[in-house]
């Protein structure tokens, strides 16, 4: 696969499609349109600037910093006004009575440039809905880390965070009050890292019982159908996790246990598991191709297309080109 994303910023835009009841409330609710930002650095900036603290600003979905995204969040007690600080805008929609809480989001619209390319990608109408990279951070480690946490490893798991390091000079030995120093929805996505890196093995694993193809993928290539096969709800790892023989064996051989997602030391990392659907559907509307300006004798071409939250656009674009 030699097609590119996201060698410019504006090639990979992304909008949130939530419901929103706009019935008063002490909640705020804003439209957070960004740029160059992750979501959760996009969250500290505006709680800073609106003198609040960053817990309660909340949203539904973490958006990629390579894109020009547009989502939603909640402020309690938040200030009626509009925000602009460049490449971070806050647009002010009206009062709530809840917090937009993680998940809460149907899904997201996407509108990406493939560059790159010889041949427009295949319109597909279903994908695999595996986890991709953005999910397992910037040097592909957080599941790393997430498994530490997870087998109760916290002495290694420091060595892999540097920000604990300050504490640790303070605080000899006290592991769990060093990774507390990290804001919790961090640790969280860290441990969520490791559950969607065991998803990923356990729907491998099952594809590869029919005949497939294999996605080349860096944290180990993964089984793809030649054909469509039935969808099934597959449990992500967790302490209420209804596991069958395959998702066990999976387990054992990383050495971690189902009661292991119940972190005593901290349970509010908060670890329940849930069922995630292994294929999804697609019907992506794909663009005629053009002169790549980025690729010297390259063509570009631009894909629209919806998903329900969870689902990587990268990912189903990784289909399009399997065989290409």
């Amino acid at each position: 696969m030699d097609f590119k994303l996201k060698q410019k910023t504006e090639d990979f835009s992304v909008k949130e499609v939530i419901d929103l009841k706009l019935e008063g409330g002490r909640f705020a609710y804003y439209r957070l349109f960004k740029k160059g930002y992750t979501t959760q650095k996009a969250v500290e900036i505006i709680a800073k600037k609106m003198g609040v603290r960053t817990k309660f600003v909340n949203f539904s979905g973490n958006k990629d910093k390579d894109a020009v995204t547009e989502q939603y969040v909640s402020v309690l007690h938040g200030k009626k006004i509009n925000l602009d600080l460049g490449n971070i805008r806050l647009e002010y929609l009206g009062q709530g009575r809840k917090r937009i809480n993680l998940g809460e989001h149907k899904g997201n619209e996407f509108e990406i440039v493939v560059r790159n390319i010889t041949k427009k990608p295949k319109k597909i109408k279903w994908f695999v809905n595996y986890f991709d990279v953005q999910r397992f951070g910037k040097n592909l480690n957080n599941q790393l880390v997430g498994k530490l946490i997870i087998q109760k490893k916290f002495r290694e798991a420091c060595k892999l965070l540097p920000e604990t390091k300050e504490h640790l000079e303070k605080h000899k030995n006290d592991f769990v009050g060093a990774l507390r120093t990290i804001p919790k929805r961090t640790l969280r996505l860290l441990c969520n890292a490791y559950q969607s890196y065991l998803w990923n093995i356990i729907v491998s694993e099952i594809l590869k019982t029919y005949k497939h193809r294999v996605l080349v993928f860096p944290l180990g290539n993964l089984a793809v159908p030649a054909r469509k096969v039935k969808n099934r709800k597959i449990w992500v790892p967790g302490f209420s996790s209804e596991l069958n023989k395959e998702e066990k064996a999976v387990l054992k051989r990383e050495c971690v246990k189902k009661q292991d997602f119940r972190v005593k030391e901290m349970p509010e990392l908060f670890l329940p598991g849930n069922l995630r659907d292994m294929i999804v559907a697609i019907s992506p509307d794909i663009g005629k191709l053009e002169k790549d300006e980025v690729n010297k004798n390259k063509k570009k071409c631009k894909v629209r297309f919806f998903l329900p939250k969870g689902s990587y656009a990268t990912m189903a674009l990784k289909h399009m080109f399997i065989g290409k």
